[in-house]
């Protein structure tokens, strides 16, 4: 009996210590969805410190630039080929050869042309003996006829006899000129034989170095269809051009004399200088897209640059110097949050523009508060914009961006809670 007793108690007792665990869960879940929803409420409606980043308004130089990539050419090059065909027979110039106006480079084997040669001079010879036989033949003939006419004179021979001697002396001297004319025709077949025999003879055009060669002993050059290229020779590699290609949306701003600086990438750290000396009319059109041909005169005393080197130029169309001037984030910055009386308001000219005159629209601090202020802008040049008329004054600091929370203080930055 003692026993079913203790059992019942201790059921009993189990049961109750449940249902209070149950009763401690629930309050616990309870207090930790009170505590995130108290917890959400002070994150949306509580604000955290606003620290504006600033930066100075400063006076400096403003220069607008357009950069481009393009190709480092020589000046003037040469191209030597051939006007006939044939072996090449001797060489005598190699890459970077320096060679004179007239020089002897190669030679095509020039046999076959002295074959011609010798062919059309014998031919003229040919021409030449004929002229002297017909010419003795009119000597005869013209005897002939002027005895046959003192003859029909006194009766001796007959009229038809005079007028076969006179036909025939007159063929004769038409012979005369076909003769001349047939040496004067045998005469252009030796010099026109005589000049191919010479173009058997490469020789270069101008002064200047070889900088390409495309032959070798031993080959063959066909010249029947066009003029093979053998050798390519820059007249002067001290002065060099970049050839270089510039988009529609630029080309405007360009013009002769413009400065332009440029680098290689066989020389990473040094810049070279030069300047734009032809803007090209031809358009060039790749995929529907308009660039212009602009040259760039170099000096390259020191030999540094080589043909077919790629250059990253930078050509300045614009400049501005010790004017007051803005950082361009400032105009594209505004505040997240006004007061009242703060209304935003948008430029009427747009950041990157180049219009002169332009209206735009900065966020001064002013005693820890940001203003707003317009002003007229000039040139741009992607990282600062020229201030023509502005309240604002050397040394104002202009907001560029802002920053929420409790992050540490940068230089130029200024806190304001709000």
């Amino acid at each position: 009996m003692l026993q079913r007793v203790a059992r019942s108690f201790d059921s009993h007792r189990q049961l109750i210590t449940r249902k209070n665990l149950r009763r401690s869960l629930l309050i616990g879940v309870l207090l930790l969805a009170f505590g995130a929803v108290i917890a959400a409420y002070w994150a949306t409606h509580h604000e955290q410190p606003v620290r504006y980043v600033t930066a100075a308004v400063s006076r400096g130089t403003v220069e607008r630039a357009v950069s481009a990539s393009g190709t480092v050419n020589p000046v003037l090059t040469i191209i030597v080929g051939s006007y006939v065909s044939g072996v090449i027979v001797r060489q005598y110039c190699d890459y970077n050869t320096q060679v004179k106006k007239g020089q002897l480079c190669a030679q095509i084997d020039p046999r076959p042309y002295q074959t011609v040669v010798d062919q059309a001079a014998a031919d003229l010879a040919t021409a030449r003996a004929q002229l002297n036989k017909d010419r003795a033949n009119l000597a005869y003939l013209k005897i002939t006829y002027e005895r046959d006419v003192g003859l029909l004179k006194r009766g001796i021979v007959s009229q038809d006899t005079l007028d076969s001697a006179k036909s025939a002396y007159e063929q004769s001297q038409a012979q005369i000129a076909l003769d001349e004319a047939t040496i004067q025709q045998k005469e252009a077949a030796l010099k026109a034989a005589r000049i191919n025999l010479e173009y058997t003879n490469i020789r270069s055009p101008v002064s200047g170095t070889v900088v390409s060669r495309n032959i070798t002993i031993g080959q063959t050059v066909a010249a029947s269809f066009q003029t093979p290229t053998l050798f390519l020779i820059a007249t002067d590699l001290t002065q060099m051009e970049v050839d270089t290609n510039i988009s529609e949306a630029d080309i405007g701003g360009m013009k002769v004399g413009d400065r332009t600086t440029f680098t290689v990438e066989a020389f990473p750290g040094r810049l070279f200088d030069g300047s734009v000396v032809q803007v090209r009319q031809a358009p060039q059109t790749v995929q529907n897209v308009v660039t212009y041909d602009v040259v760039i005169g170099v000096d390259n005393k020191e030999l540094l640059l080589k043909p077919g080197m790629t250059a990253t130029t930078r050509t300045i169309v614009a400049r501005r110097e010790n004017v007051m001037r803005v950082p361009d984030q400032a105009l594209r910055f505004t505040p997240s949050r006004l007061s009242q009386g703060q209304a935003a308001s948008t430029p009427s000219g747009k950041s990157g523009s180049q219009e002169a005159g332009r209206a735009g629209l900065v966020w001064v601090l002013r005693d820890g508060q940001p203003q707003r202020i317009g002003v007229t802008l000039g040139l741009d040049d992607d990282t600062y914009s020229e201030v023509m008329e502005s309240a604002i004054a050397v040394g104002d600091r202009v907001i560029v961006g802002e920053q929420r929370g409790t992050t540490q203080l940068a230089p130029g930055q200024h806190p304001l809670v709000r």
